[in-house]
């Protein structure tokens, strides 16, 4: 089937799609051995020995306006060979790429710079590429000039600028061009802490505007707690597409090498001469998977080991299942580390009056060397429960701090 690149609009049923992408192939030809000499070009007919590469096989997804979506894969994966089909940049050879609305992409280093000339002549030259007039271009100088930061250097060769320079100032042209689809690649990563938080905020106000992100990264951090949906791609192809929680978790421990735990429960990884092998919940002494804000809670870590382990140390993860951390205590923190455990038993953490709040949450488990060598046990999502409403009406956030309210003044009364 031949490639294709659609700019005609897509009928999208209840939602609006920004971007679709259908069943794109794409591969590169590696050419594995060149003819040394003539008798070897003779013998091959004229032709050098090569193989395709296989980049993408066969991807299909759809992207809908006001979404955030993030691109998650090992390096080598093919995620940024599909950013830039999505771009536009590589023709796919199978498949097709729709795109709906007015797209800006930062994919590279100051990608369409001219080293010669100066950012001012850049700013117009890559606004101008990515479809700006040039009176709206000038419009908007000022406001491109104040986000990158860069006043002092505006009229020099951008040869001149450093790489969080360059990166500083495409971002400032792409987000200026006021695009309703923005695609974007690694490169922010090379920008300081304060041009990222200024980013974050910008995408932040994109996505109330009901924008459309899509980022290819390596940090699951940004995918977890900014995206709305994660896709992982695995050696060209999908190989998990929805909550970006559960992506990245999965993502994460295939990484580590964890794999599915027959017993159920989760991904496991480490050596495993101790491991737990069930997790329960008690709420006054009975083992459940719901209790109300403010109750007393026991997990309980059942452990087998089939030998003696020095100083082993118990540890729990609590997230909610939007992704963020809300607790990882310790069994060193609080110096409760058995100088050797053997066989069968189990391990109880009680907290008394929790304090989250209502929602969804999941618990980690793990076990390790005392001076944290070696990982014994690592449980991923060994027990998923539910917190109710209880002792606080808050809803928003994750935890209560019991807060008292004193309000001072003259009451009026209408």
């Amino acid at each position: 089937m031949g490639s294709m690149l659609n700019r005609e609009p897509v009928p999208t049923g209840e939602s609006e799609l920004a971007l679709v992408v259908d069943h794109v192939t794409k591969t590169f030809r590696i050419h594995s051995e060149k003819a040394s000499s003539l008798k070897q070009f003779i013998a091959t007919g004229g032709r050098n020995r090569y193989e395709d590469f296989y980049a993408l096989r066969d991807i299909s997804f759809e992207v809908e306006v006001g979404s955030a979506v993030g691109i998650i894969g090992h390096n080598g994966s093919g995620k940024s060979t599909l950013l830039k089909c999505m771009a536009q940049i590589l023709t796919p050879n199978e498949g097709s790429i729709t795109v709906n609305k007015r797209m800006a992409a930062l994919l590279e280093l100051g990608a369409g710079f001219h080293p010669e000339l100066s950012g001012r002549d850049n700013v117009f030259l890559n606004a101008a590429i990515l479809g700006m007039a040039r009176k709206e271009i000038a419009e908007r100088f000022d406001e491109i000039v104040d986000f990158s930061g860069l006043h002092d250097f505006i009229d020099a060769p951008v040869k001149t600028y450093s790489s969080g320079m360059y990166v500083r100032l495409a971002f400032a042209v792409a987000i200026n061009v006021d695009p309703d689809l923005l695609l974007i690649d690694e490169i922010l990563a090379v920008g300081d802490v304060t041009f990222q938080q200024k980013c974050m905020e910008k995408f932040a106000r994109f996505r109330e505007e009901g924008r459309t992100l899509v980022l290819v990264t390596h940090d699951t951090g940004s995918v977890r707690h900014f995206c709305d949906r994660a896709i992982w791609i695995d050696h060209g192809q999908i190989k998990a597409d929805g909550e970006p929680a559960a992506v990245i978790d999965e993502y994460n421990e295939n990484m580590l090498g964890g794999e599915e735990n027959p017993e159920g429960g989760g991904i496991r990884r480490g050596d495993g001469p101790i491991r737990v092998t069930s997790v329960e919940m008690l709420v006054g002494g009975r083992p459940t998977d719901r209790f109300r804000t403010g109750d007393d809670v026991t997990f309980r870590l059942h452990y087998e080991s089939s030998r003696a382990i020095q100083k082993p140390v118990f540890a729990i993860t609590i997230n909610s299942l939007a992704g963020p951390v809300v607790t990882a205590p310790a069994s060193r923190d609080v110096d409760q580390v058995p100088t050797a455990l053997g066989g069968t038993g189990h391990v109880d953490i009680a907290i008394r009056d929790v304090p989250l709040l209502p929602g969804p949450y999941v618990l980690h488990t793990e076990i390790t060397k005392f001076g944290r060598a070696s990982l014994f046990d690592h449980l991923q999502n060994a027990f998923s429960f539910d917190v109710i409403a209880g002792t606080s009406a808050e809803t928003t956030g994750f935890i209560t701090l019991h807060p008292t309210w004193t309000i001072e003044g003259n009451e009026i009364y209408p």
